[in-house]
């Protein structure tokens, strides 16, 4: 296939998904949908549509294929180490009061709703299978790490080890997570009424989470960001996912676990990180900024990273 077919056929994966948060920014700006509508849709997605998506994906997978242990590994080991040296090099660049909420922007990723979005895309059925363990083994990291920076900079904020540790265990994604791989185990199947309309539900998680994002994307954060948001979005869209991917290249993973890998650590920074710091009296605009940044980069970054993990053989 020669290079322009190639890049078309990259593009008929990911426009699809990005195109729906396009959708979000017009329906925005027209007042087709306003900000009670965005907050109800999220909390509608996270508590129950996309926990419903996930499990059906995994009762409906080949778990011999879906269950990547090695990745999985992988996946947790790249967060960490990509945390750590972020971390070290905020030190050196970036102001004391502001390194806790760049850290943060800078590796957490929206592997979620974004990640999983363009796994479904480019895989199917598999990429929604093993994108749901994918997400399962990062959420915790994600807040775990997170509370870790923002704390350390923002030590009058206070902060209950048991309240997050509580709120891992009753992440609804991460219990949807346990319930399918536990169903898939026992050998029991839903009855068929009862998993179409599960499917009804699912179906709509995507594409309203992917709107949602669109419409709490802020082109005013974009215009205002600041030379430490930049540097968190080349961090968080280009550096990370580039050199992860390549030592999971020299380690012998290839074709989709590669193309996974670079999926969830190549997401755009997740709006949750802009929550978090607001919490915990962090500098929220930045976070805000970050957010923003990256959401309208990924559309490209992660386009042009698949086309060249194509043209490049990492992806056959």
């Amino acid at each position: 296939m020669n290079p322009s077919d190639l890049f078309a056929e990259t593009l008929g994966v990911t426009f699809p998904v990005f195109a729906m948060v396009l959708l979000g920014i017009v329906l925005k700006r027209l007042k087709w949908i306003d900000t009670a509508f965005i907050n109800t849709s999220s909390a509608l997605v996270f508590r129950g549509a996309m926990p419903t998506l996930l499990f059906l994906s995994l009762i409906d997978a080949d778990m011999s294929q879906a269950l990547m242990p090695s990745l999985m590994a992988y996946l947790a080991l790249a967060t960490v180490a990509s945390f750590l040296l972020i971390w070290w090099w905020a030190t050196r660049r970036v102001a004391f009061e502001d390194r806790g909420v760049y850290v943060q922007a800078a590796f957490r990723g929206n592997g979620g709703i974004v990640g999983l979005a363009l796994a479904g895309s480019m895989y199917g059925q598999f990429g929604l299978s093993a994108g749901s363990v994918l997400v399962a083994t990062i959420i915790p990291l994600y807040n775990v790490l997170a509370v870790i920076v923002l704390a350390w900079y923002q030590p009058q904020a206070k902060i209950s080890w048991r309240s997050i540790a509580l709120k891992i265990l009753r992440n609804p994604l991460i219990l949807s997570v346990v319930a399918g791989l536990s169903f898939a185990a026992s050998g029991l199947s839903l009855p068929d009424w009862l998993h179409t309309s599960g499917e009804y539900f699912a179906n709509m998680t995507l594409p309203l989470a992917l709107i949602s994002i669109g419409g709490t994307m802020s082109m005013a954060a974009i215009r205002e960001a600041s030379g430490v948001a930049l540097g968190a979005s080349v961090i968080k869209m280009v550096s990370m996912p580039a050199v992860a991917v390549f030592f999971a290249w020299l380690a012998g993973f290839e074709g989709r676990e590669l193309v996974l890998l670079f999926l969830f650590l190549g997401s755009p920074t997740a709006a949750a990180s802009f929550v978090m710091a607001r919490a915990m009296g962090g500098n929220a605009r930045l976070a805000a900024n970050t957010v923003a940044m990256t959401t309208l980069a990924s559309s490209v970054t992660i386009t042009l990273g698949i086309f060249i993990m194509q043209i490049t053989g990492m992806a056959s």
